[in-house]
């Protein structure tokens, strides 16, 4: 008989090992230590198997916790490699609350709906309105680096609020935010001189449609500028010293890639305004006229 494994946590963390028969082919525990389990097996990791960080599941733990009454209720988390969530034993006290494959979020979704099994679940955020099925809309435009290296804007879905259809929470998103700046890497941006030419400087005149042309005798090779010595820095693939001459040409080639750039943005940056047609207002006007004051 094969038998496997998932996770069922309680809001310490606690964690139950619960033991199902496989109905279908065998798949790896999943207590076997998580983050081991993810090292042992090299799994091809793809915009599907977006491993959760703990500081961020705990964000989410706690939002649901303190939005949602989950005291004493089990906590399902049957979304890992390999896993089959369909095939689980789901209590009858219990809320599943994970990160789903996203490319069949609204199957999964419809599967816990029919079972009347609650669910609070990661979705993806541009395409979080895009299936109509009876669920909660929890917008908070959440931009989370999963373990996998994706960075994903994230939001949720969920049966468990009601007649809620959108929720935009400002909180939820502000402690995402707060998430992010903590673990931001504040890398130091380098700023050049006018005296000097670098090939990313040219790049950037020239990929903005402006041309630029530098006699030699105005220009000499640099590798590094003395107040970089004691910072151990040099200019990151040599560059070039310039004449007064050679800087006014290069700051004049600057400006004109700068206005460019703006010109053709605007270009870019037009609206277009969609109308509401005499069917659509019709519905608008049907609205909530179902619903008792």
């Amino acid at each position: 008989m094969n038998e496997r494994t998932y996770k069922i946590i309680d809001l310490f963390g606690n964690e139950e090992l619960k033991i199902v028969e496989n109905k279908a082919a065998p798949v790896a525990n999943l207590f076997d230590d998580y983050d081991g389990f993810l090292e042992k097996f090299e799994v091809k990791k793809t915009t599907d198997d977006c491993f959760t960080p703990p500081e961020v599941f705990k964000i989410v733990l706690d939002y649901v916790n303190k939005n949602c009454n989950i005291k004493g209720i089990k906590i399902i988390r049957p979304f890992f490699p390999g896993g089959d969530y369909e095939n689980i034993d789901y209590p009858d006290n219990c809320v599943v609350i994970d990160n789903p494959p996203f490319s069949i979020i609204s199957k999964i979704c419809r599967f816990y709906i029919e079972r009347g099994i609650s669910f609070f679940l990661f979705a993806p955020h541009l395409t979080l309105f895009s299936s109509d099925i009876d669920v909660s809309h929890i917008v908070a435009d959440a931009t989370i680096k999963y373990a996998n290296g994706a960075t994903v804007k994230t939001s949720f879905l969920s049966n468990m609020f009601g007649d809620a259809k959108i929720i935009g929470d400002a909180d939820l998103c502000s402690k995402f935010k707060e998430l992010n700046q903590k673990n931001k890497v504040n890398n130091p941006k380098y700023k050049y001189p006018k005296n000097i030419a670098t090939v990313s400087g040219i790049a950037w005149i020239i990929s903005r449609g402006v041309s630029i042309k530098l006699d030699k005798k105005h220009v000499k090779h640099y590798r590094g500028l003395d107040s970089q010595k004691k910072h151990g820095k040099a200019i990151f693939g040599s560059g070039f010293l310039l004449s007064k001459q050679a800087a006014a040409e290069q700051a004049a080639a600057e400006q004109a890639a700068a206005e460019q750039a703006a010109a053709e943005q605007a270009k870019e940056s037009f609206i277009i305004e969609w109308e509401i047609s005499k069917k659509e207002n019709e519905i608008i006007k049907s609205l909530g006229n179902n619903f008792k004051t």
